[in-house]
């Protein structure tokens, strides 16, 4: 449970400096820069204290990089200019949990006891409250239709991608290979950076084709990071630190004990760790409706960590 605690503080600070990037950048830059840099953190640890890319677990974890990283921050990078930081995040942990769960149970077979059920959606209850806007969002009506869909893409894939390294740590037990957290998340890595590669290519020459251009907002497809490094690289590190380094790898961490039904919901009291984070970056104000969310969030994780 531990771990999963970790990466709810960890995300949240990859939430709002994901945010700041976005807009800065441009989403798939970002994207692309910060996991550029993680890649090469993450392969310090794995090639000089871990397992590097050995392992019978080595495909899985990469099909689970290309989902999770791939598509999953692919498309919260694209969400996250259109609904700001906290609504983003929201709609990715709010969906991204009972997906996985669901998932997780008709693959895997993994069950969560009536209590574990129970006190998970309270914990989502909580985080809804806190995090859904009290007032109209600044953005066009086409801005929020296409960012709600980047956002549940984004949950599908962050869910989908945990239950891929549940079973690459089957597979890694199965063979006899144990893997540390931040190697698994180096190995998921590895392919999430190659489809972000990808992405940034295809949006770059994407003024070619009008539905490109309509469908990911980066008109002209140009580079701008090559003249907004020098104000935007101290955000690139607090992000690529924070997000896919420490944060996915206590999150590997945790998912190599626990279920993803129990995982994510606690992953997703992140939002409420955005609250402070977000008022100081972003200058947003926390309501009394956010900080009883927050409340009623935290005692469910409480709950669920007494019947765990």
């Amino acid at each position: 449970m531990v771990p999963a605690f970790l990466s709810t503080v960890f995300f949240s600070l990859s939430a709002v400096s994901a945010n700041r990037l976005a807009k800065m950048l441009g989403g798939l830059e970002a994207n692309f820069l910060r996991i550029t840099l993680a890649v090469l953190f993450l392969a310090a640890w794995a090639h000089g204290f871990g397992q590097g890319l050995s392992g019978e677990a080595l495909p899985m974890f990469l099909l689970s990089g290309c989902v999770g990283f791939g598509i999953g921050d692919t498309a919260l990078y694209q969400a996250l200019p259109r609904l700001g930081s906290r609504l983003s995040v929201l709609l990715v942990h709010c969906f991204a949990a009972p997906f996985a769960a669901v998932t997780e149970w008709l693959w895997l077979g993994t069950t969560l006891t009536p209590a574990q059920i129970c006190w998970s959606l309270v914990i989502l209850g909580g985080v809804s409250m806190a995090l859904a806007p009290g007032t109209h969002l600044n953005a066009t009506r086409r801005a929020l239709l296409i960012g709600t869909l980047y956002g549940v893409l984004a949950a599908f894939g962050q869910g989908f991608g945990a239950v891929l390294s549940r079973k690459a740590y089957l597979i890694a037990k199965a063979a006899g290979e144990p893997i540390d957290g931040l190697t698994a998340a180096y190995q998921r890595i590895l392919a999430g950076w190659f489809i972000a590669t990808v992405f940034l290519f295809l949006v770059k020459h994407a003024s070619k084709f009008r539905f490109a251009s309509d469908l990911t907002g980066e008109l002209g497809g140009s580079l701008r990071i090559w003249k907004q490094w020098r104000l935007a690289w101290p955000w690139i590190v607090i992000n690529a630190l924070s997000g896919p380094t420490l944060g996915v790898g206590c999150y590997q961490w945790a998912l190599l004990t626990t279920p993803t039904g129990i995982v994510l919901p606690i992953v997703a009291i992140a939002p409420l760790v955005v609250i402070p984070f977000a008022r100081f970056v972003e200058g947003e104000q926390p309501s009394v409706r956010s900080l009883l969310g927050g409340g009623i969030a935290v005692a469910g994780a409480v709950g669920l960590a007494l019947v765990r």
